[in-house]
């Protein structure tokens, strides 16, 4: 039985043969230059590790204390991870000292484009609250983290996502004291839907972060080796970026020195 011949709008489309690159208004590649299609058989040497952070104060320092022993890590902020930053103690400027910062600013979130062009070879969001993990679970991408997230499945680039609410029971430390949180169904439930997302790894603690971030770097091809990353990193550490909306340039310091134990979790 043959297909019916599209009606509406898409009948004025010019046809398009199979595997042909898209011309035309909408269409302005670079001379030569075709689609996209799934990451490099062998990573750039420059390209670096995207960490998102959203409004989680759960595992948030020590997910911050492995993120600084990791070469050429980059992270990517919601406006409430920005709130609870600064609940915690945690301000931008300290940050600034070791990582290059991107914040939710612009309603396409514009910095999801440097993943298609091999800027990250891993995506990160750690911790993710349950807010986060639903709309991951769910498909939906509205703010920077969750938008990187979403993009970077769709260029079959891995995801780590380290979720906080995974057990019935989850002790916590809050701004102040101790918390003793228990999260609803719904909650553990949108923990496995993302289980089975393409291209995306769950974990539930900063060791199986740890683990899985360790396995992910022994797996990149060649050019992409921890030690070639690391020296990438600090050819290019003039690592810190604040985001500009409009052109999204960088401001530039020397960042602080990576610690010199590699996958130390502990959190001063």
């Amino acid at each position: 039985m043959s297909p019916s011949p599209p009606s509406g709008p898409a009948a004025s489309l010019p046809a398009q043969s199979a595997g042909a690159v898209p011309t035309g208004p909408g269409h302005d590649l670079k001379a030569g230059a075709g689609p996209i299609e799934g990451p490099p058989s062998v990573w750039p040497a420059s390209a670096r590790i995207a960490w998102g952070l959203t409004g989680s104060g759960h595992l948030l320092e020590e997910s911050l204390a492995l993120a600084a022993t990791l070469p050429g890590v980059d992270l990517f902020l919601s406006p409430a991870a920005e709130e609870v930053l600064s609940i915690y103690g945690l301000g931008l400027a300290s940050l600034r000292e070791r990582f290059r910062v991107f914040r939710d600013k612009t309603a396409s979130s514009v910095p999801v484009g440097q993943l298609y062009d091999h800027g990250y070879h891993t995506m990160v969001i750690a911790p993710a609250t349950s807010n986060t993990v639903a709309k991951c679970a769910f498909g939906l991408s509205d703010t920077l983290p969750t938008n990187m997230f979403a993009q970077a499945g769709k260029l079959m680039i891995p995801s780590i996502v380290l979720a906080c609410d995974t057990r019935p029971t989850v002790i916590t430390r809050g701004p102040h004291r101790w918390l003793s949180l228990h999260p609803r169904r719904i909650e553990l439930d949108n923990v496995e839907r993302l289980k089975a997302i393409d291209y995306c790894t769950v974990v539930e603690t900063v060791d199986a972060l740890e683990a899985a971030l360790r396995a992910r770097l022994a797996d990149l091809p060649a050019a992409a080796t921890a030690n070639e990353t690391a020296a990438a990193a600090a050819a290019t550490a003039t690592a810190t970026a604040s985001h500009d909306p409009a052109t999204l340039s960088t401001t530039a310091s020397s960042p602080a020195p990576a610690p010199s134990r590699p996958w130390n979790t502990s959190s001063s």
